[in-house]
């Protein structure tokens, strides 16, 4: 088919040589900038219908309306909601000054409003709504794009020491908080919330909906503890309050959401982890305390003891190999990694970590997070890991086949391996990896060590007092001290056993234990071990005999001579191990 010129190209071409063909061209030109002037008035007519259209809209519904289109929005009133918010739930926050909130949005629905008293309540301010157009929406919109990235996202709940220390000096214990929480608004309530379990030291709050009320639970060295409960008309406000620090969807309530706060405290951050849940009564929240401002654990004060202590401290200081630490959920396995980090992060050794999530940051580590939705795995990660020249890679959990491998690999390669994995004991590890389909003759000479451990509650040091304990619980410590490795029976006074409790206190809040420590059991490869590796003699209870025959001191014989010790108690030790 012929291409025929273009009109415009014949006109432009004949002007050159025709006067008419030039006055035809120029009149053209005439008609095109007409139709653009058209266009724009017609453009403006449409948006001012619009506009008459929310206004009325807005005089239906009983709010104000307000055309944002010339209005002079600062950055401050900005981000006083985040883009993904004013994104998602169609608003705006126009105006910000002590005292006075004011917001836009194209629909007024429940979230909106529940939004606009979280934001009153947090900055103590008159919240208002007012109905814009979707015009007067994208265009405030597009001036978050004039911030700053890092003062755009992120939404940090301000408590200064003067409110945390007020919240504080009226708690005694975590039994006398729930008259407190009827007495304070719902933004003091989360303050309260926080303070109170820094001050008896929580890891985890609980907020819980069930059929008659809101209930709030500490986790306390690994027990959970009542602490109030709140009027279930405050459920709605409080959850919204929430997710909204968090930055989670306040109009999804029927699905899981994770999110994090930042705790701006005039003594340093405080992250603090958030997890949603749906439940048949509301949705359940758990805010994880996060203290990654903090020294953090050492090696030295794990709580390992003699023998092991020496083994362990060996195994650390050698250049390749594997190191696995295992128990149940809660143990204390990643507290454990982090302190052997601690010890092994120097310069001229690089470090890299994939967890899931990061819980704790540290300096001088590269740190990187899995996202399964992303497809972003253990193992996938891990083979990208390896490409970046590490001397120490720590891998959160080794979960299935392809992960062990490529973590084995690069332990026989000369790489420094530190992993969890999930068992009841030490010497189940190795029977773990062999049902995953881990092959034995590499395994055997990659894995250096394995920790067992568990966490029990230390006795207060407050309340100590003597136990007395029963003729079968006596009988019971006895056979177990009894086959203890003969370098750490010989130090027992089989004739003189004495054991303790914690009474009750308040520094303790009446518990009787304050911290934690770690039980552990630990066994290095042996020829032994190695040997029935390659035999397939790979039983659970072959390799505890070969380890204790090897002088392992077993996780209860270790907290039973804590007990003696006075560390913790005979009860809290046989609770968690047996």
């Amino acid at each position: 088919m012929t291409d025929f010129p273009s009109i415009g190209s014949l006109l432009g071409k004949s002007a050159k040589k025709d006067p008419a063909a030039k006055a035809a061209s120029s009149a053209s030109k005439d008609i095109n900038g007409v139709e653009e002037k058209f266009e724009k008035k017609m453009h403006e007519i449409d948006l001012k219908k619009k506009e008459e259209l929310t206004s009325k809209q807005a005089s239906s519904l009983g709010l104000q309306y307000i055309d944002l289109a010339a209005f002079p929005i600062n950055a401050e009133s900005l981000k006083t909601i985040t883009k993904n918010v004013a994104i998602e739930q169609k608003v705006i926050c126009f105006y910000n000054v002590p005292g006075e909130i004011k917001l836009g949005c194209t629909e007024y629905t429940d979230s909106i409003k529940e939004l606009a008293y979280q934001l009153g309540e947090s900055h103590h301010a008159n919240s208002q709504v007012y109905l814009i157009s979707e015009n007067s929406l994208q265009k405030a919109i597009k001036l978050y794009d004039n911030l700053p990235i890092v003062t755009a996202v992120t939404k940090d709940l301000n408590i200064t020491d003067e409110e945390l220390e007020k919240f504080k000096s009226g708690v005694m214990d975590f039994r006398s908080l729930e008259s407190q929480f009827l007495n304070v608004s719902i933004s003091d309530i989360l303050t309260l919330i926080i303070a109170s379990a820094l001050k008896v030291s929580s890891s985890d709050i609980h907020v819980e909906a069930e059929e008659n009320g809101i209930v709030v639970r500490y986790r306390i060295d690994g027990i959970l503890h009542d602490v109030a409960t709140l009027p279930k008309e405050q459920w709605k406000k409080f959850i919204s309050r929430i997710k909204l620090l968090a930055a989670l969807k306040i109009n999804v309530t029927d699905r899981p959401q994770d999110g994090r706060v930042t705790l701006k405290l005039s003594s340093g951050g405080l992250d603090v982890r958030v997890s949603t849940m749906p439940t048949i009564y509301g949705e359940s929240v758990v805010m994880r305390i996060l203290h990654s401002g903090t020294k953090g654990v050492t090696f030295d004060e794990l709580g390992l003891r003699g023998d092991a202590f020496a083994k362990l401290k060996k195994e650390v200081e050698r250049p390749n190999g594997m190191i696995i630490t295992t128990g149940p959920t809660g143990s204390g396995k990643t507290t454990t990694m982090y302190s052997i980090l601690r010890t092994l992060n120097k310069p001229g050794v690089k470090i890299i970590t994939l967890e899931d999530p990061v819980e704790i940051k540290m300096e001088g580590i590269n740190q990187s997070q899995v996202d399964v939705s992303r497809d972003y795995t253990f193992a996938k990660g891990l083979r990208s890991l390896l490409r970046q020249d590490p001397d120490i890679c720590l891998v959160g959990e080794i979960r299935d086949l392809e992960t062990a491998e490529i973590a084995i690999q690069a332990a026989l390669t000369g790489h420094l391996i530190l992993s969890t994995i999930h068992t009841n004991s030490a010497s189940g590890t190795i029977p773990r990896f062999m049902s995953m389909g881990v092959k034995p003759f590499l395994l055997a000479p990659a894995l250096n060590s394995v920790i067992g451990q568990r966490l029990v509650r230390k006795i207060c040091a407050h309340c100590q007092e003597e136990d007395v304990l029963s003729a079968e619980q006596m009988e019971r410590v006895v056979k177990n001290l009894e086959t203890l490795p003969e370098v750490e029976k010989k130090n027992v006074d089989f004739k003189n056993l004495h054991f303790y409790k914690g009474k009750g206190c308040e520094e303790c809040s009446g518990l009787g234990y304050k911290g934690r420590i770690g039980l552990y059991e630990i066994f290095v490869m042996t020829k032994e071990i190695e040997q029935a590796i390659l035999s397939d003699q790979i039983s659970e209870y072959t390799i505890q005999e070969l380890a204790v025959k090897g002088g392992m001191v077993t996780m209860v014989q270790d907290g039973l001579l804590k007990s003696l010790e006075k560390i913790t108690s005979v009860e809290e030790v046989f609770r968690v191990i047996e």
